[in-house]
């Protein structure tokens, strides 16, 4: 391993936002659960038990494009909702759900604010020192906005979010196109490249990507499922490769 706990092979780091870097997770998810118990009383669906913050998030919406994410919870209720996509927040659709969770995330990210992990910060400004190439990949629509309210914005070289994965047609996670668009941007090959993760979506775009280390970051104590999805070594914060390599 080298100085940042990565196999010498590797020259560029590739790293989900939400729960890898940021603290924003936690936010996503209470988010989620406005806006889906919210979606469940308005149909007179009491009888259906409420959006878990853990287990639901976990299972049905964390690391997938938004959209994605209001299908495989709808479908886990056993509930089926027309697309929409006329971006209407109040409409009982696929996108009007979404984009009634968007706004109420935006609403508490302007509220509450976004704070990135203190290990995550020293590991990014470990990375740069090592001189390994630095990109963010993300399924969030406001990917930007969260690196520069946590003030990390400088330390990463690439972005591909779900802006950019909507204008150039890329599938989000589980499918690794993101990751590789990443890659291919910072001029690496995939298997010269750590992804680093804290979702079962991302730990598998990671591993059907053919990327050449995957790290799991374990913040909800799902270290299992992160290594049975592949993932080489999980971790619970990023200082520890600083640590593992010292």
């Amino acid at each position: 391993m080298n100085r940042v706990g990565l196999p010498p092979s590797v020259r560029a780091c590739l790293f989900d936002l939400d729960g890898v870097l940021t603290r924003t997770a936690t936010v996503h998810a209470a988010a989620w659960k406005e806006t889906i118990d919210a979606f469940l009383r308005e149909r007179d669906e009491a009888v259906l038990r409420p959006f878990d913050e853990v287990k639901d998030y976990d299972a049905y919406v964390d690391g997938l494009p938004r959209a994605d994410g209001v299908r495989s919870f709808l479908a886990s209720r056993g509930i089926t909702l027309p697309e929409g996509g006329d971006g209407t927040p109040a409409g009982n659709t696929v996108h009007g759900l979404g984009e009634r969770k968007n706004a109420i995330l935006l609403r508490r990210i302007r509220e509450e604010g976004v704070r990135a992990y203190s290990g995550s910060v020293r590991y990014l400004e470990a990375v740069r020192s090592a001189e390994l190439r630095r990109a963010v990949v993300s399924s969030s629509a406001n990917c930007l906005d969260v690196l520069v309210s946590a003030g990390i914005a400088h330390l990463v070289e690439v972005r591909i979010d779900a802006v950019v994965a909507f204008e150039q047609r890329l599938p989000g996670k589980p499918h690794p196109d993101t990751f590789l668009a990443a890659a291919r941007i910072l001029g690496v090959p995939p298997a010269s490249c750590a992804v680093f993760e804290d979702s079962l979506a991302g730990i598998d775009a990671g591993r059907s990507g053919g990327f050449g280390f995957v790290i799991g970051v374990d913040r909800t104590g799902q270290a299992p499922a992160l290594r049975r999805h592949g993932a080489d070594l999980v971790v619970r914060d990023l200082a520890e490769l600083l640590r593992a390599s010292s």
